[in-house]
């Protein structure tokens, strides 16, 4: 059976973190472990004040979690939101403690959570210094979107040929979240040792929050199953598109995750295929 574990938000009634991660992981058959890092009952974009998780509960929790073996077992991680620069020096150990653990070497997936256009950094600065210096170097995958890519790199990422620069200067294998489209599209751009595609699908701008959360998962959850990355992420991409279209046509406020089902897992939404 396949084991993941989170390391990111758990927001109780709004579809996006490391809660909404679970969900995904779920209909891929693929069991999901999630170690919050802070606790909140709705979106921050509402207003929400949540509860950050102590450095020393998030330790203790994750070594009870490695004390069942757990860590031996992971076939993915993912790492997301974090509240500050000693979570991300937890978070950076266990993802050293899971390589030196795991029979089998698991993908290890970086969502650098550090900001947007255009509202710019989530994060103090410190913990974006910190995932910087300490996760994205150990990461096999990172799903950065456009303003975070920016950042990690230092160059400018607001067209495709930028965001190809940047990512082949960073040095990472990475899948562009919210990549710089065309008007009217939006999409998801994979970068990987010379191979670069571009995948897009029609832009919504009434579609729920949580979106890079979902390709974040989808693609660690199709890499799991064997995919290749350029297949992962074409599955990701339309995944994301899938989910868009059935949150418009029920208008729901949230990703409608567990509603969509199996679409989730093989969907069939239309993307547009772009080799750069």
């Amino acid at each position: 059976m396949p084991l993941a574990l989170i390391l990111s938000s758990f927001v109780a009634a709004s579809r996006i973190g490391g809660a909404a991660q679970q969900y995904v992981l779920a209909q891929h058959r693929i069991d999901p472990v999630l170690a919050p890092t802070v606790l909140l009952g709705r979106s921050p974009a509402k207003g929400a004040e949540g509860q950050v998780t102590p450095p020393d509960v998030l330790r203790r929790m994750l070594a009870d979690i490695e004390a069942d073996a757990v860590f031996g077992m992971l076939d993915l991680v993912i790492t997301g939101y974090f509240s500050s620069a000693e979570q991300v020096e937890i978070a950076a150990g266990v993802l050293e403690r899971v390589r030196d653990a795991a029979s089998r070497r698991p993908v290890l997936v970086v969502d650098p959570i550090l900001g947007d256009a255009p509202g710019g950094p989530y994060v103090k600065p410190e913990v974006a210094e910190a995932i910087a210096a300490r996760l994205v170097p150990l990461a096999d995958w990172i799903t950065p979107n456009a303003w975070e890519l920016s950042y990690l790199s230092g160059r400018p990422v607001g067209s495709a040929a930028e965001a190809l620069a940047a990512a082949e200067a960073l040095g990472k294998p990475t899948l562009l979240t919210s990549a710089p489209s065309p008007p009217g599209l939006t999409g998801v751009m994979l970068i990987d040792r010379g191979e670069a595609i571009h995948f897009t699908h029609p832009y919504s701008p009434a579609a729920p929050k949580g979106t890079g959360d979902l390709v974040t998962a989808s693609f660690g959850a199709a890499l799991v199953e064997g995919l290749a990355p350029a297949a992962a992420a074409e599955h990701a991409a339309r995944a994301a598109a899938e989910i868009v279209k059935a949150g418009e046509d029920w208008g729901a406020s949230e990703l409608p995750i567990v509603a969509l089902g199996d679409r989730l897992v093989r969907p069939a939404a239309q993307v547009r295929i772009e080799p750069l």
